[in-house]
């Protein structure tokens, strides 16, 4: 069964089993590896992509419920706050292992597409379905306020600080800088 969708702004048409997960039509047949499996079961988040629109777990979307959908994948991702997230996973050195995080860079941007200034509460809740193996769950958080003032224009250095302190205590940061870092000698005892 033949279905047309656009992914990342193109028009496909898959030519496969229409309960195919979209994330092996996406890895195998289109070669976006981007998006990663992690569960298979929709509990993890390593597979967020954005279906028209909104968030949604392609481990477990079969294909043919798609016809006609939008696929936004993290290769496309696009627009300010999709931009102002990536300068932020950057510049606070989000991932350790770096396995969640094109799950977690759509989700994050999302929200922030959908809530400009979130709260703690609503990165929370927006979040709560990406699970992250190394627990950088400070720093994201450190990173999606840091975007969402960027977005503003107003500068972050004030808050990286003091997100930083407080993070300190929890996850073992190191403050050289505006921008914490984990230093290799702190992941000692954390193994």
């Amino acid at each position: 069964m033949a279905i047309s969708l656009t992914v990342n702004g193109n028009a496909v048409t898959l030519d496969a089993d229409p309960e195919t997960p979209l994330l092996w039509a996406l890895r195998d047949e289109l070669r976006l590896t981007g998006t990663k499996f992690g569960c298979g079961i929709a509990q993890c988040g390593a597979c967020t992509v954005l279906l028209d629109g909104m968030t949604g777990r392609c481990c477990v979307t079969p294909i043919g419920t798609l016809e006609g959908a939008d696929v936004r994948t993290i290769e496309a991702l696009e627009g300010a706050e999709a931009e102002a997230v990536q300068a932020a996973w950057v510049g606070i050195n989000v991932p350790q292992c770096g396995y969640c995080q094109s799950g977690q860079v759509v989700a994050a941007t999302a929200l922030l597409q959908e809530v400009p200034k979130p709260t703690d509460e609503d990165i929370d809740n927006a979040m709560a379905g990406n699970i992250c193996r190394c627990a950088t769950y400070a720093r994201i958080r450190q990173a999606i306020r840091q975007a969402s003032d960027s977005l503003e224009g107003l500068c972050c250095t004030n808050r990286a600080r003091d997100s930083s302190r407080e993070s300190s205590m929890v996850a073992g940061f190191h403050e050289q800088t505006d921008t914490p870092k984990l230093q290799d000698q702190e992941l000692v005892g954390l193994q």
